[in-house]
């Protein structure tokens, strides 16, 4: 599913237009951007947590070349789900 279908699910489902959806869906991405930006977790119960994560610096290898090379800290976001999205994948 990509946003367009996520559009396309609210228009059939709650009897917007697709104008009204396409806001929605920016909204509510844009505000999970915005949070995780700033550091913050953004919980969505039954579904899940984004969380932010920092990584250290470290030393990896070029797989071309096999040369040592630094690789920066950086910061990725997780996504841990929620038991209620694990029960009804696996149930």
């Amino acid at each position: 599913m990509n946003t367009s279908d996520l559009i396309e699910k609210l228009v059939a489902d709650q009897g917007l237009t697709k104008v009204q959806s396409k806001a929605i869906v920016d909204s509510v991405l844009k505000g999970i951007t915005d949070s995780v930006v700033a550091g913050d977790e953004v919980s969505l119960p039954g579904f899940g947590k984004f969380k932010v994560q920092s990584r250290a610096a470290r030393e990896g290898r070029n797989p071309a070349t096999g040369a040592t090379i630094k690789i920066a800290a950086s910061k990725k976001v997780a996504f841990q789900p929620a038991k209620a999205l694990k029960d009804a994948l696996n149930g």
